[in-house]
């Protein structure tokens, strides 16, 4: 399939047009419909609930946003769905209610965090509710067996892998080998990945030049400084942003 033009076309918002000063907490309501307002594409994360539904949340934990504690796949998604985010009135989102907020004013990046044991029954879920979805949207994740399970379970659907120079300190346990298979993105090729997303902080690498090149799109994040925003124009396609003007 070819890669769909908005992949490229407009900066990308990191978890919405987040700014916690003027009460639009990251991957809100309020932070998603101003990125809309302002014309951005929308990247957001999706967590797994204990009873494998997917919500709108970056953290594994829930104690950096909300004033509970402890681990976020610990939770149904209707208690989840009861919290509240700190410093917002918003309502948390599961990925219905996202699609039904955003219902395809821009499109969505979806990125899918998976835990050290794949959950297929996550993948299924995502996969039946974007399969109604009418809107512009892709899927992305640093976990190439999410990536694949999805190649097999939305054949239609755009999809990336994300990825970053994997330092032993960010990633504890890892395997060495691992992190250098992830890195060079070797899994690029069981996953057949439509476009690449990787972090600002590894670029130049060979893989994600190699890939881009080849016709890959590559997503850079996050850019979040001019430094990093004026490093993006040399290597990347396109970026993944936050508190920083895109167009500066």
């Amino acid at each position: 399939m070819s890669v769909p033009d908005w992949l490229t076309r407009k900066p990308i918002a990191h978890r919405g047009l987040h700014d916690a000063a003027a009460g639009r907490i990251e991957n809100s309501s309020s932070a998603f419909l101003a990125a809309i307002e302002a014309g951005f594409t929308i990247e957001t994360d999706l967590q797994c609930t204990a009873d494998d539904e997917p919500v709108v949340f970056h953290d594994p934990v829930l104690e950096r946003l909300t004033d509970a504690t402890g681990p976020l796949n610990a939770r149904s998604a209707a208690e989840f769905k009861s919290l509240t985010l700190r410093g917002s009135s918003d309502p948390m989102l599961d990925l219905d209610g996202l699609l039904a907020l955003v219902a395809g004013r821009t499109p969505l990046l979806l990125e899918i965090k998976s835990r050290a044991g794949f959950n297929p029954v996550f993948a299924g879920r995502i996969a039946d509710i974007l399969s109604g979805y009418q809107g512009p949207y892709a899927v992305m994740s640093f976990d190439p067996r999410m990536v694949r399970a999805l190649r097999r379970r939305l054949p239609g659907a755009v999809r990336g892998l994300v990825a970053s120079g994997f330092e032993a300190g960010d990633w504890p346990g890892m395997p060495a080998f691992t992190r250098f298979k992830l890195r060079h993105l070797y899994y690029a090729l069981h996953t057949r990945p439509h476009f690449i997303a990787y972090s600002i902080n590894a670029l130049p690498a060979p893989a994600p030049l190699l890939l881009k090149a080849l016709g890959l799109p590559l997503l850079a994040w996050t850019v979040n400084t001019p430094e990093r925003l004026a490093k993006a124009r040399v290597f990347a396609d396109n970026i993944i942003f936050e508190n920083i003007d895109p167009a500066a």
